[in-house]
């Protein structure tokens, strides 16, 4: 009976530690995951490197109202792996909240979805269509952009 209650204490050691040690790992993981991830300006860079011809192509779909909401389900499928659930960036991807990226021309950022950065792990996303891709630039665009200010807003005096 001495033998059994030592082996069943053992074994109830053994579980509590295995237990303490995975509860640690994944709490590490999330504070990983939801730590920020670092800026690296020469990242942005690439967004420089697009021909003047693309830099200056307009976006189609700019006042298409539906365009971010597509963009945003396109961004789910194909970028959030990398860029993160709120393109604040990730492991892989850098943040395409940036100002580098919001100041960038529709048409830099359709060049390096349409050619990727692949030395640097960004795909080629040239069979994804072109709408496709317009609306991904829409709504990575819709990134930075400001709520407009409500009539109340606009209409309360300031201090």
């Amino acid at each position: 009976m001495k033998v059994i209650a030592t082996a069943l204490a053992i074994s109830i050691s053994f579980l509590a530690v295995s237990v303490v040690l995975a509860h640690t790992q994944n709490a590490g993981d999330k504070l990983a995951a939801g730590a920020a991830p670092k800026y690296d300006p020469v990242v942005y860079a690439e967004l420089q490197k697009a021909p003047e011809k693309a830099r200056n192509r307009p976006n189609p779909l700019q006042n298409d109202p539906d365009a971010v909401a597509a963009g945003a389900i396109l961004f789910g499928q194909h970028c959030a792996e990398c860029h993160g659930d709120a393109a604040r960036g990730g492991k892989k991807g850098p943040s395409l909240r940036a100002a580098e990226v919001q100041g960038a021309a529709p048409g830099a950022i359709f060049w390096i979805l349409t050619n990727g950065v692949v030395r640097k792990g960004m795909p080629v996303w040239s069979k994804v269509p072109e709408p496709q891709r317009w609306q991904l630039v829409r709504y990575i665009k819709s990134l930075g952009e400001t709520a407009p200010a409500t009539a109340t807003e606009s209409a309360a005096p300031k201090p």
